[in-house]
């Protein structure tokens, strides 16, 4: 099993985040759907800001109800909450004071643009959670068959490694094994010897992880790849054509590196799949 018991899942009303939830029923039985309305701090009368305050719960409340009736389409159970306030604030919080295991996501943006910029709130969440997210896009799958776990086989990893490995045994999925070693065109001209030596410790990194897998039953390939690492995952990941793409994270102290372009970041804003960040600290 995943060990997921507890899933909270953002709703907002994209489509992503149908798509989100639609996907967490495969990985838990108690699910949480949370929808944030945001605060008013606008200079305006009391009248005002009741009727304010009004529209945006029956705006929340609109939203359960569509929660609602999807889970009642999947016949799965699910409880509701509605927040308000700042939403990576309060999903955090939720997801801490639920003892939620995971936290499922939908990724908004179909331009380029859009996709190459995680968002506010999905790199605000991963930064300030200890908990593993799963970010969405819209198009992603229900059906779990080819998953992608990208590590650098650094401890930050281990969890993200437990947890590919014991999704992909609940699934029957394969599970393709990938180390990206940074490498430009400076690096292999004056350095060759260094590069060498690093690949050959991602090899033997995978190669470890390969044999644990095996010993499950996990089908896994092992591949190695030289470059700029979300460039060469998210391009193995459509290859391949990744379900599920897993990483490792820093967690909280990575924070300021995830808002300026973490691979996580990068992988998650142009990754054709979902992609489960797993926390060191989870």
């Amino acid at each position: 099993m995943t060990n997921y018991r507890k899933v909270l899942v953002a709703f907002d009303g994209s489509e992503a985040s149908k798509t989100a939830l639609r996907t967490s029923f495969t990985l838990a039985t108690w699910i949480k759907v949370l929808a944030v309305v945001p605060d008013y701090n606008g200079d305006i009368d009391l009248t005002g800001v009741s009727e304010i305050k009004a529209i945006t719960h029956g705006l929340g409340q609109k939203l359960l109800t569509e929660a609602m009736a999807i889970a009642l389409e999947e016949k799965t159970p699910i409880l509701t909450n509605l927040d308000q306030g700042e939403p990576y604030e309060r999903i955090v919080h939720v997801a801490e004071n639920e003892k939620c295991d995971l936290i499922a996501m939908g990724r908004k943006g179909t331009t380029g643009l859009e996709r190459a910029l995680m968002g506010y709130v999905t790199a605000r969440v991963i930064g300030y959670t200890n908990k593993d997210v799963l970010v969405v896009p819209e198009r992603g799958s229900d059906h779990l068959h080819e998953m992608l776990l990208a590590t650098d086989g650094s401890p930050n990893t281990a969890r993200a490694v437990s947890r590919a490995l014991a999704i992909a045994r609940q699934f029957k999925a394969r599970l393709t094994l990938v180390s990206v070693v940074y490498a430009n065109n400076e690096f292999l001209a004056h350095a060759p010897e260094i590069l060498e030596r690093l690949v050959q410790r991602a090899r033997a990194d995978l190669e470890a992880i390969e044999s644990r897998a095996r010993a499950e039953g996990i089908e896994t390939r092992v591949v190695i790849r030289q470059g700029d690492p979300h460039v060469e995952i998210t391009a193995l990941a459509a290859t391949i054509g990744a379900n599920l793409i897993v990483l490792g994270s820093h967690g909280k102290k990575a924070l300021s590196r995830l808002l300026m372009g973490s691979v996580a970041e990068q992988v998650i804003g142009s990754a054709p799949s979902p992609v489960l960040v797993c926390h060191s600290t989870g």
